[in-house]
């Protein structure tokens, strides 16, 4: 797999991964959203036959991504859970067990609906709105939360799973998911891969780093 690749914002190295995740190099924190853990097997639960591979691939590339990047935290910025409590969400538990050297904390999406306990247990600092670390804001959707903007903040954020499209000479086009981030803020690709994406439309100034099989490529 590539390389991460460097994108500075405020002086700080933030290094986006194929992965589907950035880690902020000064405070060893890797960043991730929308990793819907659980949906699959919400979906068999409903009689959909959807693989349950796909829970344990995803999973295993949180685990790729921590050992790669040796974080000391983790920040969540929301649906890092589905809905109800499955069996894959007891799996997670085992999971955590394994790895709870590895400092957790989760701002709630609208899909992180489990009792506050639970997440107690699994060993997480829960933020039901937003979490502050130094200049940069971390939410899980930045047009809906209920706190007062910060205009001196740079904000982190995710929920609408950017998706970039690329277009050929012969007119053919690729779609693929992406970091897009303005001024301002990052939103964050989707880390599930069983996820949708929305089609995003950057403006000037803006930068877009596709997600392309293994590699981050950027944008022009």
């Amino acid at each position: 797999m590539q390389q991460p690749v460097q994108h500075i914002v405020r002086s700080n190295s933030f290094w986006l991964s194929a992965l589907r995740c950035v880690f902020w190099e000064e405070e060893k924190t890797l960043i991730l959203s929308d990793l819907h853990f659980g949906k699959t097997g919400h979906f068999r639960k409903s009689g959909i036959a959807v693989p349950q591979k796909i829970y344990k691939e995803d999973l295993q590339r949180l685990v790729s991504a921590i050992q790669h990047f040796n974080p000391s935290q983790l920040v969540i910025v929301g649906d890092l859970f589905h809905s109800h409590e499955n069996k894959e969400l007891d799996w997670f538990k085992r999971w955590r067990a394994d790895l709870s050297f590895v400092n957790i904390q989760l701002v709630k999406g609208n899909h992180d609906i489990l009792h506050h306990q639970w997440y107690q247990e699994a060993g997480m600092i829960v933020h039901d709105e937003e979490l502050i670390i130094k200049d940069f804001s971390f939410c899980h959707d930045l047009n809906s939360r209920l706190l007062t903007p910060n205009s001196q903040l740079f904000s982190f954020s995710g929920h609408i799973h950017p998706g970039i499209s690329i277009h050929g000479l012969a007119k053919q086009s690729l779609h693929f998911p992406c970091f897009y981030f303005t001024n301002d803020q990052c939103v964050l690709p989707a880390f599930s891969r069983f996820t949708g994406t929305h089609k995003i439309e950057p403006k000037k100034g803006d930068a877009v780093f596709a997600i392309v099989k293994d590699r981050v490529l950027k944008i022009e």
